[in-house]
């Protein structure tokens, strides 16, 4: 069952950084046969987790357990990551959490038979939201850190985005807009720069990675559009982007109420192949 490839991590609860205390666990999963790519996994959560001692954690999600099954079998040894969320912790804290996550990642591509040059990012709603923020801040490391994870780039080399928040002020759906608010900290309205630092498409630039966004164009949580709005500004610097349109699709990966069943999976690792492989 593809549920248990989730379920069976190669690696499990690995620490790849601490915050006051708090660990940031992530599970690898690796492939029979690796190609040398890997891939950074954030399932989407509204940015948010539930706060009791037993509450599962992001990395349990079994959102994505049918994309790394065929990743893992088209050999990518693929990186399921937790983050600080709200209600106890707001932005940027998941986004510094994530671009942790892949400085692990490069800092430790030896050990896991990695090209650290060649690293991709695969999201979904607010994971989607994070994942596109990997692809389109500098994320330059720290050249003096003491910590070596720290000196890394956070930089991804190609991004796969499904039914992402891009621009967090104009997700108005009641749904979404509690999340973003809540993630945020406060309405648009008190804060306009902060919203602005958190939006994927006011970081866009012309040396961003190759974009996949897959969204469903009757999504009741995060608007069609905000997909529309990121191919168009990647599109206006000359990034590589491509958006598949789910006709009937609502939010979630299988996209319920979708008109036209798709292969997601597959084209993700389509894209993958077609772009993380590939030199710039």
């Amino acid at each position: 069952m593809p549920c248990a490839l989730l379920a069976q991590p190669a690696e499990q609860n690995v620490i790849f950084g601490t915050y006051s205390g708090l660990a940031l666990l992530m599970d690898v999963y690796k492939p029979a046969s690796p190609n040398g790519y890997g891939i950074v996994v954030i399932p989407g959560s509204g940015w948010h987790t539930g706060l009791p001692y037993n509450a599962n954690l992001l990395k349990q999600s079994k959102e994505f357990s049918l994309y790394v099954q065929k990743l893992s079998a088209a050999g990518y040894t693929t990186f399921v990551a937790t983050h600080r969320a709200a209600p106890r912790f707001h932005f940027p804290d998941a986004v510094d959490d994530v671009q942790r996550a892949v400085r692990y990642v490069r800092q430790n591509a030896a050990r896991y038979g990695l090209d650290k040059d060649r690293i991709g990012a695969l999201g979904a709603s607010s994971g989607g939201h994070l994942v596109s923020m990997l692809g389109t801040l500098d994320g330059n490391g720290t050249a003096d850190s003491q910590d070596p994870v720290e000196r890394q780039s956070s930089k991804v080399q190609c991004v796969v985005a499904l039914y992402p928040v891009t621009d967090p002020a104009k997700v108005d759906t009641p749904s979404g807009l509690q999340a973003v608010t809540s993630f945020m900290g406060a309405p648009p309205r008190f804060d306009p720069k902060r919203y602005r630092d958190a939006a994927p498409l006011t970081h866009v630039t012309a040396d961003d990675p190759p974009f996949l966004l897959i969204h469903g164009d009757a999504d009741k949580t995060v608007p069609y559009n905000q997909s529309e709005a990121m191919e168009a500004a990647l599109k206006k610097v000359g990034v590589t982007v491509k958006l598949v349109r789910v006709p009937g699709g609502d939010h979630g990966s299988d996209f319920p109420g979708n008109t036209q069943k798709m292969d997601w999976p597959g084209m993700s690792l389509e894209w993958f192949d077609t772009y993380l492989k590939k030199k710039p």
